[in-house]
């Protein structure tokens, strides 16, 4: 078992860094070429690649975080090697893209960088009971969950998980049989999207229940702290995601839940930052923007021991960040293969 305890620093180690900054970082296709992405016109150009690849570095450079969870993840040697350059020794990812025709690309991964020494990583299965119990005869996350046991400066071994859960587009695109509707009509095309849109509802949320399970399973055996961040493919507040971030038990008083319940749930690092800062009045950022409407997807969730709100804990979020220039105000010569999502950064800082 990893050790629970606090690293010890000899009197001739320099003193831990006092902030410590986690970001969550969709890549968008991140792939080397001359392979392609989903289909065989998807090829990045080398002069496209470079700008994407210094667009990637200028960021890290710019928000200097301390680890990082990686989304869409194709080329896992480029980024690593990568990372390596830009400061950060430490990388890990428990899975591989599915390849077609030896250079069609599907199925990207996640991954994690980090300046602090990766423990242990590994892939988040989900329970075949609890799945079964749900619903689930078999059951798949559409993404490898990632667990990496990091060791951060005064607080020891964390568990930080990364995450992308399952999109809101259809679960399926091909035809409906005959027996449900009539194919190549109008009521057809409706019909087929409702229920594909329902089922990746059902997998996503199927996706955060089953990721938190393990998560909580984990905690009660290493007690050790956690992070969990990614890209959510929802908002937090929404009926497949909400449970991430409940602390409510039917029939258990208030108190009991903050002596028994309390150890084991997440909270939003944006929520955390605003009830410390609570003279910050301006509007969360949207990390996605889809036909011109802006949504919150990218989360980075803490558990306690980065609440303000428990006395025990040693750090609290000090600034929240979300890095979206190329969204909002972008240059083509600089962002133009950069990413659709915004990049949060959340600061955390002791406790004095």
């Amino acid at each position: 078992m990893l050790p629970q305890t606090e690293p010890q620093f000899s009197s001739s180690t320099p003193i831990a860094q006092s902030t410590i900054k986690i970001a969550s970082f969709n890549l968008l296709n991140y792939l080397a070429p001359p392979d392609a992405y989903y289909d065989f016109e998807n090829i990045y150009s080398l002069e496209q690649w470079q700008k994407k690849q210094r667009w990637i570095v200028a960021t890290l450079n710019a928000q200097q975080p301390d680890i990082i969870g990686f989304q869409e993840v194709f080329s896992i040697d480029n980024l690593k090697a990568l990372l390596l350059e830009a400061g950060y020794p430490y990388f890990e990812t428990i899975d591989t893209p599915i390849v077609e025709g030896d250079f069609i690309y599907r199925s990207p991964v996640v991954a994690i960088g980090s300046k602090f020494p990766i423990l242990e990583a590994s892939a988040v299965e989900a329970e075949s009971e609890a799945a079964q119990l749900m619903g689930w005869n078999t059951f798949d996350f559409s993404r490898k969950p990632l667990r990496a046991t990091i060791d951060i400066p005064h607080i020891g071994a964390t568990d930080c998980y990364v995450t992308h859960l399952k999109s809101k587009r259809s679960l399926f695109d091909d035809p409906l049989p005959e027996t449900i509707t009539p194919a190549d009509t109008a009521l057809s095309g409706f019909i087929r999207q409702r229920l594909g849109n329902w089922g990746s509802a059902m997998q996503r949320g199927s996706e955060a229940a089953l990721l938190q399970l393990a998560m909580v399973k984990r905690r009660e055996l290493t007690q050790y702290p956690m992070i969990l961040f990614g890209d959510f493919n929802d908002t937090l507040s929404s009926s497949c995601l909400e449970q991430l971030v409940a602390s409510s038990v039917f029939g258990m008083s208030d108190s009991e839940i903050e002596r028994l319940i309390y150890f084991y749930c997440l909270y939003d690092g944006w929520e955390l930052f605003t009830s410390v800062n609570d003279n910050e009045s301006q509007p969360r950022s949207a990390t996605h923007y889809y036909n011109g409407k802006g949504s919150v997807l990218d989360y980075i969730l803490l558990s306690q021991e980065f609440n303000a709100g428990y006395l025990g804990s040693l750090f609290e979020v000090s600034h929240y960040h979300t890095e979206d220039k190329h969204l909002v105000n972008s240059s083509f010569d600089i962002d133009g293969y950069s990413t659709d999502h915004a990049i949060p950064v959340v600061t955390l800082s002791l406790r004095q």
